[in-house]
């Protein structure tokens, strides 16, 4: 015992020095006191993963692993090239002596096999059968957890780590974060997915609640699949050798040139043969095998590391991924030790460049990327590999209308009573696909992430959106947890989308101090009276009874269309007004809808109809108010 306490003393008096060193982290300091090394490790299969280890020159104690796979390239490569580790997402860790992982997944960049979309987890698999299959030259089971890992099996065989691996990374390698979780290896003590893809036909990135994210996948998705070739690029990560289809289509006006576009069929032509997933993604327009394959959620039990959930309550690609993923764990992995952080970020912006505010909004001095890293991920990470500071409180929300961060012991939503707001009085618009409402008040290029909270103003003035304000209030009204809309319509055609958005609007004499504002910031903006999105989701019509076995309106007859909208973290502060907006199209953000019941992915331009939407005064939306 005196020898274990001995080793761990001199263990901790070596890790205050490596950190008293490292008060500064510059790129020189990195390079002084890290090697790198590329290594191609290999899978069950055969397969070998480019690999990066960048590992501390210090070998007089074990240090813990810190991984980070990715889809999107480990560059630069070569050992004489390092990674900006100097920079805020990696400076803690480098400056308490972690070994620092990377890695270019299977059939991505520098590594060999095959890429597939969001691979399906393969439930049974273990590695004494992938051996009897590969050695009988049989398929050899394989996924993203199996390959994690090996990789984890290597990294403890062949580091100079103290046996503790934790996994961490934001969007799709979120994803590969939680296939870490779930990989099974006894080194993996901590995993973090952060806004972590999970579910492309009911939310994230592709899809939500049935409706297409045009604007984001149309673009993306030909970037994903063209970029991490090397044969398409100039250079490393060089500009593309050809225009892709998708920019080529857009000007000055994303709105314009995508209505002047037409029918999904024609952006589908683009892109020829060259993009598999988005032909893939054509040939399931609804819920089936091929997407429920792809859906984390169910998988996700039996997680023995600790896992820490993170989220942006403003995240316009992967909002519903982050809670889907938590839920899951919550309800099928209790045993596990769980957490959940979620702020007012847009993607990703926890980890690079979070500030006081987001778009015209202020958030708060808390809300920047140094107070989460310092504060919240890193000491996540220390407590279950280093064994370091105090265990994290299980829940950690930035409210994003006290601007205020919440701590609670209890899993999340705390303890709320769901209250209807009834939309009194109903409304009746008509829907014209050739003139949709935007999802934007100015003409943009690309798809801005400060939509999230933008100002609504533009749109509550249109005809085409039902506006239904509430009294002002008098008293705080906490928020916390999932929205829910519960509407009673009837329309003219077959189909229609419904689009319900929760909009926090300010006191007409509202200002935020001239102190806040900085040379940085955009010009000061008028927020008397700002109508600030606080959520905003979007059903398709069709899918309001199922997912996979859509249903057509029978024109004029009153029907309920009931759906959930991604949870909110906020406050409605006296003064303040609760408005509610519902509209039937929102573009260029979702394809639209031809309101005729039909493959909305191959239909033609000529099947576009208008439609006369009537909410009836019996709708409510249903919001989590906290019990005082």
């Amino acid at each position: 015992m005196k020898r274990i306490l001995l080793l761990l003393f001199l263990t901790l008096c070596s890790m205050v020095v490596f950190a008293q060193q490292a008060d500064t982290i510059t790129a020189e300091w990195i390079q002084q006191h890290y090697i790198k090394r590329e290594v191609k490790i290999e899978m069950r299969d055969g397969v070998h993963l480019f690999t990066a280890i960048y590992e501390p020159k210090d070998k007089s104690v074990k240090h813990p692993v810190i991984m980070n796979r990715t889809c999107y390239g480990i560059g630069p490569y070569g050992e004489d090239k390092f990674m900006g580790l100097h920079r805020p997402a990696w400076a803690e860790y480098a400056r308490n002596g972690y070994i620092f992982v990377f890695q270019d997944v299977r059939g991505k960049n520098m590594s060999e096999g095959v890429f597939e979309d969001i691979r399906p987890f393969i439930e049974g698999k273990s590695l004494k059968k992938a051996k009897a299959q590969r050695k009988a030259g049989m398929h050899v089971d394989i996924d993203e957890a199996s390959d994690t890992y090996d990789t984890a099996e290597w990294i403890v065989r062949n580091t100079n780590n103290n046996g503790n691996i934790g996994v961490f990374g934001i969007s799709y390698p979120g994803f590969y974060s939680t296939m870490a979780g779930l990989s099974g290896h006894p080194a993996i003590k901590a995993v973090s997915p952060q806004a972590p893809v999970t579910d492309w036909f009911r939310g994230d990135d592709v899809h939500h609640n049935g409706a297409l994210f045009i604007w984001d996948m149309h673009s993306f998705i030909y970037w994903f699949e063209y970029l991490n070739v090397a044969s398409n690029r100039v250079g490393e990560w060089g500009t593309i050798k050809n225009e892709s289809p998708a920019e080529a289509i857009k000007h000055t006006d994303a709105y314009n040139d995508y209505l002047g576009m037409g029918a999904v069929k024609n952006f589908t032509a683009l892109f020829g043969d060259s993009v598999h997933f988005w032909n893939d993604m054509v040939e399931h327009p609804d819920l089936d095998d091929w997407w429920e394959a792809r859906n984390v959620t169910y998988h996700c039990k039996n997680i023995k590391p600790a896992v820490m959930i993170v989220g942006g309550l403003f995240d316009a690609e992967d909002c519903y991924g982050a809670f889907a993923t938590y839920n899951a764990i919550k309800s099928n992995s209790p045993k596990t030790d769980l957490y959940l952080v979620e702020g007012p970020w847009a993607h990703g912006m926890w980890g690079r460049g979070a500030n006081e505010f987001f778009g015209n909004v202020y958030f708060g001095e808390q809300n920047t990327s140094d107070y989460y890293l310092k504060n919240i991920e890193y000491p996540f990470f220390a407590y279950y590999l280093e064994g370091k500071g105090d265990k994290p409180k299980a829940v950690r929300v930035l409210d994003s209308g006290s601007c205020t961060w919440r701590e609670y012991d209890s899993s999340w939503p705390i303890n709320t009573n769901k209250k209807a707001f009834v939309l009194e009085g109903g409304a009746t618009y008509v829907s014209d696909p050739a003139h949709p409402v935007p999802c934007v008040s100015s003409p943009e290029k690309n798809r801005p992430a400060e939509y999230m909270v933008s100002d609504q103003r533009f749109a509550s003035t249109r005809p085409d959106v039902a506006v239904f304000t509430y009294p002002v209030l008098t008293d705080t009204m906490q928020l916390s947890g999932e929205v829910e809309a519960e509407l009673e319509v009837s329309i003219t055609t077959t189909d229609a989308d419904f689009i319900v958005k929760i909009i926090d609007v300010f006191p007409d004499d509202f200002a935020y101090p001239d102190s806040l504002y900085h040379s940085s910031m955009s010009p000061y903006y008028n927020m008397s009276g700002y109508q600030m999105l606080v959520r905003g989701e979007v059903m398709r019509g069709k899918y309001r009874n199922s997912f996979s076995s859509p249903e057509p309106f029978i024109p004029n007859q009153r029907t309920k269309v009931k759906f959930r909208m991604p949870d909110v973290a906020h406050t409605f502060l006296p003064g303040h007004r609760l408005m509610i907006q519902v509209q039937s199209s929102w573009f260029p953000l979702v394809d639209r809808n031809p309101q005729k019941f039909c493959n909305i992915y191959k239909c033609d331009d000529s099947d576009f109809q208008k439609s006369t939407i009537t909410i009836y005064p019996e709708s409510k939306v249903w919001l989590p108010v906290v019990n005082k």
